[in-house]
């Protein structure tokens, strides 16, 4: 049985809803791959009705595989893959019938060894895996039980052979600091505390997360704050306080051009 992934619901808008529509599970790669492969995600739905899901992205590039149709069985669709960079905007989808995901969430940093050329190529876009990328055992990644499914894109993952990258471990160690510390709120702090000068803290972000620290910083913070609003009634001034806004209304305003609705209207819809 595979390991689990961490259970948070960052970047996840209204998660208990996404829970009861369908089935989600996050398990973790195989043990080499760990150092640039945050999770497995897997997502199964038979819907009688059409779902919409809405995503604040990570700073994170994704590999996506998709099985959807109406077989008998979730995973007898056709299979297309695909690599999405780090989204800016928020992501809508919407799933009808039945179907099966199964995604690759990588580190912020950890696709650069798999892609071998600056990451913001991606950013911002979705385009269609290789063909010679492509293709899992037996030719197929969403069927099967778990297991096999993570063990597909186990092996997809190592064959494309990724190599030491010494930046990319930087970059990846970097943004897990930004990700788990709650303190960084300030690029030029941050470089500091890192002994890293700040001119090279963007262009390794650039070139190996595809979006700068700045950037980063922000979006982290966001996502805590879309995480903490579907828990709980909060004080929003107070957390605009702690997350580094200058006033409640600059957290007003992100929250809504990033989530789509304000965080009193979001925080309605989930209780």
């Amino acid at each position: 049985m595979r390991q689990r992934a961490r259970a948070d619901s960052r970047g996840i808008l209204d998660p208990g809803r996404l829970l009861r529509e369908v089935r989600f599970h996050r398990h973790l790669p195989e043990e080499s791959l760990r150092p640039w492969v945050e999770h497995y995600w897997l997502i199964d739905w038979a819907l009688t009705a059409p779902f919409e899901q809405r995503i604040v992205p990570h700073p994170a590039v994704n590999v996506v595989f998709l099985s959807a149709g109406d077989g008998p069985e979730a995973g007898d669709g056709p299979e297309a893959g695909e690599v999405a960079g780090v989204g800016r905007d928020l992501f809508t989808i919407t799933l009808t019938g039945t179907g099966r995901v199964c995604g690759v969430q990588f580190r912020p940093g950890g696709f650069h060894p798999f892609w071998h050329r600056s990451v913001a190529e991606l950013t911002g876009r979705r385009l269609p895996l290789p063909a010679g990328r492509l293709a899992g055992p037996a030719g197929r990644v969403c069927a099967g039980t778990d297991d096999d499914r993570c063990h597909a894109l186990d092996t997809l993952l190592t064959g494309w052979a990724p190599g030491p990258d010494p930046a990319a471990d930087e970059a990846v160690r970097l943004a897990e600091a930004i990700r788990t510390d709650r303190t960084v709120l300030r690029v030029d702090d941050f470089a500091t505390r890192h002994d890293v000068p700040v001119r090279r803290l963007q262009r390794l972000f650039t070139e190996y997360v595809g979006v700068g620290p700045k950037w980063v910083i922000r979006r982290y913070r966001l996502q805590e704050a879309v995480e903490q609003a579907a828990g709980r009634p909060l004080n929003w001034a107070g957390l605009a306080a702690d997350l580094g806004y200058s006033d409640q209304a600059h957290l007003v305003r992100d929250f809504t051009s990033v989530a789509g609705v304000s965080p009193a209207a979001y925080a309605r819809s989930v209780h």
